[in-house]
């Protein structure tokens, strides 16, 4: 497993149990401490996500509430929903992860993490904003 998808799943443990505690994301990836040395790389990555999907999460779910046809951000599975955070944040605002990557990585962890219909869910939702990207107003 890559160090970036190892830093995915931290961000999403942690974007996950931040929604359940109804805390912000910083302050619970700030109680779980500083990582060893062998986990720095994917440690740094998991930050840059917690604190992107934080700092947009508005623009973020208005753009899943908007794409998600027939589905409200309330009635979506929480990881799926979190899960689409990443991702749109990832497929949005990071410069340094491929499109394809970004989708493709938050469909392997719904594929892993969620219901049997999520990959697809997931799939066609951030293709959907991939498809729009040039035309969103971010």
């Amino acid at each position: 497993m890559s160090a970036r998808t190892k830093a995915r799943k931290l961000a999403l443990d942690i974007l996950f149990a931040a929604e359940l505690r109804e805390e912000r994301p910083t302050d619970v990836l700030a109680q779980r401490g500083r990582p060893n040395q062998d986990e720095l790389a994917e440690f740094a990555h998991s930050v840059r996500i917690v604190e992107g999907v934080q700092e947009h999460a508005e623009r973020i779910d208005e753009l899943i509430a908007t794409y998600a046809t027939g589905w409200t951000l309330e009635r979506m599975p929480a990881v799926d929903r979190n899960i689409l955070r990443m991702g749109a944040f990832e497929l949005l605002w990071v410069d340094d992860v491929p499109d394809g990557v970004a989708v493709t990585e938050a469909v392997k962890l719904a594929t892993e993490l969620s219901t049997d219909e999520s990959p697809r869910f997931v799939n066609g939702l951030l293709a959907r904003l991939q498809q729009l990207k040039p035309s969103l107003s971010l």
